[in-house]
This record gives structure tokens, sequence and C-alpha cells, in this order.
């Protein structure tokens, strides 16, 4: 068995390069409609970014969390690529954790390491 994600999105050609670039992952080429993005590591699992004809209207029912060492470094580094900040930086249950939304407005989390193993 294979885990593959699959984010819908209207314009999954041009938001392959932010989630690319963001994942440290390999874009394919646009076969609609999908663009396949992979971990050249082979640990992570294959990102399918597929062009659906509606825009996203509320809050995702699956996100990723991506986890970081250095949230201000992040934040940073995945808003220049396009994402925007929608909540934090906060502590959650211990956890540092910023909610982003890419450039189609799709959830996601930069979670750091809790305090306890930072120390």
């Amino acid at each position: 068995m294979e885990l593959v994600f699959v984010l819908d999105c209207r314009d999954p050609d041009g938001l392959a390069d932010f989630w690319a670039s963001a994942l440290g992952y390999e874009r394919g080429g646009y076969e609609p409609p999908y663009v396949p993005l992979t971990d050249s590591s082979g640990k992570g699992p294959r990102l399918l970014l597929q062009r659906v004809p509606e825009p996203k209207v509320t809050k995702n029912r699956m996100h990723a969390d991506l986890r970081i060492t250095d949230m201000d470094a992040e934040v940073a580094r995945v808003t220049a690529l396009g994402a925007r900040v929608l909540r934090g930086p906060f502590v959650d249950d211990g956890w540092p954790t910023t909610v982003l939304a890419d450039p189609e407005g799709n959830e996601f989390c930069l979670i750091g390491p809790p305090e306890t193993e930072r120390s």
C-alpha cells in the first residue's frame, strides 16, 4: 500500500511550484488534471495537485503539519514563497504552531519542537 495525498486546487501547475519549494519535493509535469510532487529521498508520501473547477470555500478537513526547527526562519521562508499567516505563532499543548495558507488558501501548519525538547 502506498499513501498518496491529493490536494484539490484551481491551478495545479502554478501551485506546484509553491508546494515543491515548501516541502523540498520534486515536481513532475502537468498531466491534466494532476501535477505530481515526490520526495527525492523516497521517504515522504507523494502529493498530487488536482485541478478542480470550484474555488476553496471552507476550512480544510485535513491539513499538513510541517515539523520544523526554527519557526521564524520557516515562516519567513514559506511566506516569501507565497504563503500567508492565518494565526500565530502560538503554543498548542506545548508545541509552537503557526497556521498558514498556501496561495490558493489551503491551510497548513508549521510546528516547532515542544519546549521540553528545546531545553
